[in-house]
């Protein structure tokens, strides 16, 4: 666990490039609540994925990614804005895959949430 600001994050990480080497200005950061990506340096973008509103992940590990210990994670959510995205070349990501998915699901169970109630739309993305 880390800490910023008094916000407590669960798990937190950079975009990697070669070598395994956290040289990008991609960040994620996981709460107890929800999934933040910030992008940019000069022209910043911040997205914030509510957890109980992701759908679904798939790990991918390319050789390359393999050899130096990466992985991406392929995320489907209910969200708007942001349906799919890439938590892109991340340390140690079987993991946090395992770890966001059990967020996940404490998160649904918490809000009382289940992922039928994604299906039918718009009557429901904004009940929470």
């Amino acid at each position: 666990m880390a800490r910023d600001n008094e916000t407590i994050y669960r798990w937190k990480d950079r975009k990697r490039i070669i070598f395994g080497l956290p040289w990008t200005f991609t960040r994620y950061r996981v709460t107890d609540e929800k999934l933040i990506i910030k992008t940019g340096i000069l022209n910043t973008n911040e997205e914030e994925i509510r957890l109980y509103r992701i759908m679904d992940m798939t790990l991918k590990r390319s050789i390359g990614q393999r050899l130096w210990g990466l992985g991406t994670i392929h995320v489907c959510s209910a969200d708007k804005s942001t349906p799919e995205f890439d938590i892109k070349r991340i340390k140690d990501s079987e993991n946090v895959k395992n770890m966001l998915s059990d967020m996940v699901e404490a998160e649904r169970a918490r809000k009382r949430v289940s992922g039928r109630e994604f299906m039918s739309g718009e009557e429901f993305d904004d009940a929470f």
